[in-house]
């Protein structure tokens, strides 16, 4: 099982978002714990992406630390949260 760490700004986000859209976010990223790569993830850049809904979740994972973070969570329709992840997280 992997260890989950979430940025903050993932946090305060998701704080905002209606109850239902919470809940299937949550237990999508909670998922990620046993399957970090689900058979719906795909590779961006330097981490993966996986779609909750109308929201991606944006992630990275250490196969060697067993660690997921997790960086941005966005709506897919949202060009804008590939520019996000590049620049916060262009590694």
């Amino acid at each position: 099982m992997y260890a989950l760490r979430i940025e903050k700004n993932v946090v305060k986000r998701l704080r905002k978002l209606p109850p239902k859209i919470f809940r299937q976010i949550i237990f999508k990223v909670l998922s990620l714990q046993y399957t970090a790569l689900p058979n719906d993830c795909k590779p961006i850049g330097p981490g993966y992406r996986v779609d909750s809904g109308e929201y991606r979740i944006l992630y990275f994972v250490d196969h060697t630390a067993q660690r997921i973070e997790i960086a941005l969570i966005a709506k897919r329709n949202d060009d804008d949260v590939y520019r996000q992840f590049e620049r916060r997280f262009g590694r």
